[in-house]
């Protein structure tokens, strides 16, 4: 049996605030564990056939949610993957549920304002339009940090490198499962 081995039993479902890195850290791990990686905003755009940004602005965010939770539910009946979720798909108490039932969830957290310099360098988010990034991100940590403290596991990520949080999120696993990490 190689060492991680017991990581991939399950999906590992990766939740938190836009800019975490759920992707890229998503990206990472799942190389790392040789499992495949799942980003569930591209699964949604490829399912509508069209972008988010498209999505909120022609049918909503309910429709999106709504779209969101049927991918991520037809994801974690598949094989074990690793799954990069929406930051706001986890709001959603079926898909939270789903996630819990299903998957082991791992809440990514970093500091706000690291998290603004992040998201403030790109302009496709559509719940960042014409707003200032740090207030929005401030908005969500109020409204979304009870339901992200469901997770299974916590991660702070701080400003640090990819690599470094894909070994924190792998340590933090093994404590998780009472395995030795070594």
């Amino acid at each position: 049996m190689d060492r991680y081995e017991p990581l991939r039993r399950r999906t590992i479902a990766l939740v938190g605030l836009m800019g975490v890195g759920k992707s890229s850290v998503g990206r990472r791990l799942a190389n790392a564990l040789g499992l495949p990686f799942r980003d569930a905003d591209a699964e949604v755009e490829a399912a509508a056939g069209r972008s988010i940004p498209e999505i909120f602005a022609e049918l909503g965010e309910p429709a999106f949610r709504d779209g969101e939770r049927r991918v991520i539910a037809r994801l974690l009946e598949g094989p074990p993957i690793v799954l990069a979720t929406g930051g706001g798909a986890f709001m959603n108490p079926e898909t939270r549920a789903l996630i819990k039932a299903r998957a082991l969830s791992i809440w990514l957290q970093a500091d706000l304002e690291v998290l603004a310099r992040r998201v403030g360098r790109k302009d496709s988010r559509p719940l960042l339009a014409g707003k200032d990034p740090l207030e929005v991100l401030r908005a969500q940590a109020e409204a979304r940090y009870p339901a992200y403290a469901e997770a299974d596991i916590a991660v702070e990520t701080g400003d640090t490198a990819h690599h470094i949080t894909v070994g924190q999120v792998i340590d933090a696993m093994f404590k998780h499962l009472g395995e030795p990490a070594e």
